[in-house]
């Protein structure tokens, strides 16, 4: 995936009137690798919202996590991939717009380099799969559209779209 198209994001007259600067997509990537916890946004069939945390890895411009197929938001996106993905923090936001959709058996060196990537992060938490953990499915792929963030709101609000 290339990197993104940047732009500002609009907000209503009075919220950030004279922005001084962008971020990175370096930057927002950075965040996106280095975090523990994210939140996801699903629909269920009947139009209401579900969140729930996750724990996964962002390689590639992409947001790789697991979870049994049984799951609300696994069920949720089965019918409708579309989704948000976003980090804890409201002062520092990052908040992306996406599909999310279950994954092919990852092929024998990703799957060595997710298991790695994902064990390096919450082995200490108890969590460390083995790389054919997701031969019989339970990995997804979160693909972004869209990303909104900032680090400072007046200063630097930014939009990354991705073609």
């Amino acid at each position: 995936m290339d990197s993104p198209k940047i732009t500002r994001p609009e907000f209503p007259k009075g919220y950030v009137d004279k922005p001084a600067s962008y971020l990175t997509w370096a930057w927002v990537a950075e965040q996106l690798t280095e975090a523990k916890h994210y939140w996801l946004a699903s629909v269920r069939s009947n139009g209401k919202p579900h969140v729930v945390p996750r724990w996964g890895v962002f390689i590639d411009n992409k947001f790789y996590y697991d979870g049994s197929p049984e799951t609300r938001h696994a069920r949720n996106i089965l019918g409708n991939p579309n989704v948000t993905l976003h980090l804890e923090s409201g002062e520092k936001a990052i908040i992306l717009e996406g599909t999310s959709r279950p994954a092919d058996k990852p092929d024998p060196e990703f799957a060595k380099q997710l298991a790695k990537a994902i064990s390096a992060k919450y082995a200490v938490l108890g969590y460390a799969p083995e790389p054919n953990q997701w031969d019989e499915g339970g990995l997804y792929i979160f693909t972004p559209r869209q990303c909104i963030a900032w680090s400072k709101f007046n200063e630097d609000p930014t939009k990354f779209i991705f073609e």
